[in-house]
């Protein structure tokens, strides 16, 4: 990469509160947890810090509650490098909060509260319009309103900047909507809520990518866990493996995925090479516990990348 890349995140700030348990409770039962970390998350947020900790100049657009977690976050925004420039402190509202469940197998279950987030709307986007036209890319997620979603991608194109769409949390969709986005990358839930298929496996995943790209939508990457990542376009569908790790947690590994290939695409490595990248990137942030607190600097995702002989 040369320049670094200008990234602005669209999306939600949360403050994450993160329990492990060796196993769920049963409805109407009180279970013991091993262990609880708070910490800064959102969907929008993690992406923002994923994207700076790759290299990227990074910049968010967000809203916050007027509670003891609205100005945490800014300044959480300020010491991982993000500019919070257009980050609103929104009176009377609650920040928004994400309760996250993890098992003894990494596996993680998460409920999220919304708050502030859903006081984002297109006119913090034309707020913001200085800010979007400078730059490389836009990073936009579901946990604001559809509205605002929507707007930001016609906004985009009209002055060309390139998107990305992560459909999470999964629902469905107006498809001529998101199909203004360049990228759109959901996981298999996130898929399967997009197009109505069951994605179980890599060959699901081709079917459902072929589908989603039959309604319009222009480049689709079906992110798979320890299955990698299926990319697909006009031209066809190419399988890019994951890199290979024994994960402790999984929260936020999406999120890296996101951010890094903002950066990484954005930064001028080729479609393949962005996504391998972002395959390496995503799988370190599962060996250690958290979402932004997981995501490793730019010189241990290097270090990974030489020694994955894919680098």
């Amino acid at each position: 990469m040369n320049a670094p890349p200008n990234i602005v995140v669209v999306g939600s700030a949360n403050v994450d509160l993160t329990t492990f348990t060796d196993t769920f409770p049963r409805p109407g039962e009180t279970i013991f947890g091993r262990e609880f970390h708070l910490g800064f998350g959102g969907k929008g947020a993690n992406q923002a810090v994923a994207a700076r900790q790759c290299g990227a100049r990074v910049s968010m657009v967000a809203r916050v509650g007027d509670d003891l977690f609205g100005e945490a976050t800014i300044r959480n925004f300020a010491a991982r490098g993000v500019d919070s420039t257009r980050v609103t402190i929104t009176p009377g509202v609650s920040s928004g909060v994400a309760p996250i469940f993890v098992d003894s197998a990494g596996q993680n279950r998460i409920l999220v509260v919304k708050g502030a987030n859903d006081a984002l709307r297109p006119a913090d986007v034309d707020a913001a319009g200085d800010l979007l036209q400078q730059a490389d890319c836009v990073v936009l997620q579901l946990e604001i309103p559809l509205e605002t979603v929507y707007y930001t991608l016609r906004f985009a194109r009209r002055y060309g900047i390139r998107t990305i769409l992560n459909p999470a949390p999964g629902q469905a969709l107006d498809l001529a909507e998101v199909a203004n986005a360049d990228y759109v990358i959901p996981n298999e839930t996130e898929a399967e809520a997009l197009s109505g298929m069951p994605v179980r496996n890599l060959d699901e995943a081709r079917e459902c990518a072929a589908r989603l790209l039959a309604s319009g939508l222009r480049r689709v990457i079906v992110t798979l866990g320890a299955n990698g990542a299926l990319c697909a376009g006009p031209e066809g569908a190419r399988h890019v493996p994951a890199h290979v790790v024994e994960p402790v947690d999984t929260t936020g590994a999406g999120d890296a995925f996101i951010g890094s290939f903002a950066c990484f695409l954005a930064g001028g490595c080729d479609e393949a090479e962005a996504i391998a990248r972002a395959n390496v990137y995503a799988a370190l942030s599962t060996l250690s516990v958290g979402t932004q607190m997981s995501f490793v600097a730019l010189e241990r995702f290097q270090e990974a990348w030489s020694n994955s002989g894919t680098g």
